[in-house]
């Protein structure tokens, strides 16, 4: 039995969309024809009220200029107002074709079935063919009655009308072009792909037939790879702003489909009939396309899998955006967290770790860097949730990154992840999570293949986040916790560990130098934990924390 479906209430985007529209209409169309049809009726006014003041005893009136005329007169005048007509449904076709071509050469071919669409335009261009074809015919059916007044045939409102579509064809074509401008904007385009794709996901399948949806996911998906082609065109051109946009709209079309998932028609789960066919799904096996419609992630896999391949571009051609990739990410895993959708949740960290792979293939230190940000934001969200067992998996996936930055010669991405794990501990204590003390464990681990390696030198950033974070159980009252840190700790040389707490003591502001996304500096502690410090390395001997004696040798 199928769930009832309803069609989502309007949301505020929607209503300040429905705005913007209005204002755009009036912007676009409402003001210049009343401006352009305002100037045109004064001028004609006052050449009338002019014509009318040079033939004063016999001029008529303005309505019977009008509709009185001679079949030669009527003839004459829809002569010309053919091929004005004509004229204009050629100059339009001409000019929108010419802008939307260049249009869907910047950014996606399918830009030009958009435009065929759309409602607006099918009206214009409907308007001027009418137009065109009601003043052919009103032309036909002049008849001049060849010298006999009672076979001639004058349309008078028939050349009226004419004259009404001829002048509303005229001021229709200033703003008609500026609404094919307004069309091929990027910000335009690309809303609306994702507006067609979110109406796709969410209309209400009732009463449809499985060919209808399949359609509809079809269409869906479209848009979805729609959005990613204007992304990898922009990179291509450079153009940071129409990529940045273009990946929150990915972005913004899940997070509208993740909550309304369970009102959904069955069907739409199902990979199958064409959307089997499309070339993310056609090289699956039929066990992970069996799992993504069992866990009902086709959508999120796909947008995901266009992020991956925009993430892939953009490491090399413009590297700001991987930044954005990842925001939007974690915007789309923290919508499956409070959808209670762990199976999207689950789709969202293996991308956060195919990110990193890729990052670290690339040797792009700071792509993985700024993407180990925003996937540690979104442990935070699984631990505030209790996800627990979720921020276990990233716990361990973070070690794993740890120790093969590591061991390319990435030590500093080791050290990121090691100060990530231990604001994860923070938070894991602080919201009493029952996963803390194997968080603990996990991160106290991060630094032991490399020991086996003998390469313990270089991860002296691992050992001052493992410090960092006693204190912050110290601070708490917890000297056990610190008590793991320091046994953990103890068979450090003395003079590793005597450097480690100059270095952390010497961290005095919390202001980075440089221009980073974090903007904060990894050793830095607040004024009242610093003075920790010193009692986590009391507990080492004292032989082992006293500078040595250096002796001088004189010269005789």
């Amino acid at each position: 039995m199928r769930p009832e479906q309803t069609a989502p209430e309007p949301t505020a985007e929607d209503v300040e969309g429905r705005r913007r529209g209005g204002a755009a209409v009036a912007r676009i169309w409402l003001r210049p024809m009343s401006y352009l049809l305002g100037v045109s009726m004064a001028t004609l006014s006052a050449v009338y009220l002019l014509d009318i003041a040079r033939h004063e005893n016999e001029h008529l009136p303005l309505w019977q200029v009008l509709v009185r005329m001679s079949p030669s007169d009527a003839e004459h005048i829809m002569g010309g107002i053919g091929e004005v007509i004509a004229a204009i449904l050629g100059i339009v076709i001409t000019v929108a074709s010419i802008i939307v071509q260049l249009a869907a050469n910047r950014y996606t071919p399918r830009i030009t079935e958009m435009f065929f669409r759309d409602r607006t335009n099918m009206l214009v261009m409907g308007f001027f063919v009418v137009s065109a074809v009601f003043s052919l015919w009103v032309n036909f059916s002049i008849r001049v009655g060849g010298g006999s007044p009672e076979h001639a045939f004058v349309p008078s409102y028939g050349v009226l009308v004419t004259m009404g579509l001829l002048t509303a064809s005229l001021l229709m074509m200033a703003p008609y072009f500026g609404y094919v401008f307004d069309f091929v904007e990027p910000d335009n385009v690309v809303g609306r792909i994702k507006k067609s794709g979110v109406e796709q996901a969410l209309r209400p399948a009732s009463g449809e037939s499985d060919s209808e949806v399949d359609e509809r996911r079809v269409t869906a998906l479209s848009s979805l790879e729609q959005l990613a082609d204007v992304a990898l065109n922009a990179i291509d051109q450079k153009d940071k702003g129409i990529a940045s946009k273009t990946v929150d709209s990915l972005s913004e079309l899940v997070v509208a489909y993740l909550p309304h998932k369970g009102t959904l028609d069955p069907r739409w789960f199902q990979i199958r009939d064409r959307l089997a066919k499309d070339t993310d799904f056609v090289s699956m096996n039929a066990e992970a396309l069996g799992k993504l419609s069992t866990t009902r992630t086709w959508l999120e896999y796909k947008a995901l899998r266009q992020f991956l391949m925009v993430y892939r571009e953009a490491l090399t051609a413009m590297p700001d955006l991987i930044t954005r990739i990842a925001i939007d990410t974690r915007y789309i895993g923290q919508t499956a967290i409070a959808a209670g959708d762990r199976a999207a949740v689950a789709v969202v960290v293996k991308f956060f770790n195919t990110y990193m792979r890729r990052s670290l293939n690339a040797k792009d230190i700071a792509a993985a860097y700024n993407n180990l940000n925003q996937y540690r934001y979104l442990a935070e969200e699984l631990l505030k949730a209790g996800w627990g067992d979720q921020v276990l998996d990233i716990a361990r996936y973070f070690k794993y990154y740890a120790q093969t930055a590591h061991a390319m010669g990435l030590a500093f991405l080791t050290e990121t992840v090691a100060f990530d794990l231990c604001v994860v501990n923070e938070r894991a204590y602080d919201l009493h999570a029952p996963a803390r003390d194997e968080l603990l464990r996990l991160f106290l681990e991060v630094d032991k293949e490399a020991e086996l390696d003998q390469q313990e030198p270089s991860l002296r950033g691992v050992r001052k986040a493992q410090v960092k974070l006693a204190t912050y159980y110290l601070q708490k009252g917890e000297e056990a916790l610190a008590r793991k840190i320091y046994r953990d700790m103890r068979d450090e040389r003395p003079d590793r560990l005597r450097s480690i707490r100059a270095e952390l003591l010497a961290v005095t502001s919390n202001e980075f130098w440089e221009i980073n996304d974090r903007g904060a500096v990894f050793e830095y502690i607040e004024p009242e934990r610093r003075q920790l410090i010193h009692r986590f390395f009391e507990w080492f001997p004292a032989t082992t924390m006293r500078e040595p004696i250096r002796e001088e040798h004189t010269q005789e």
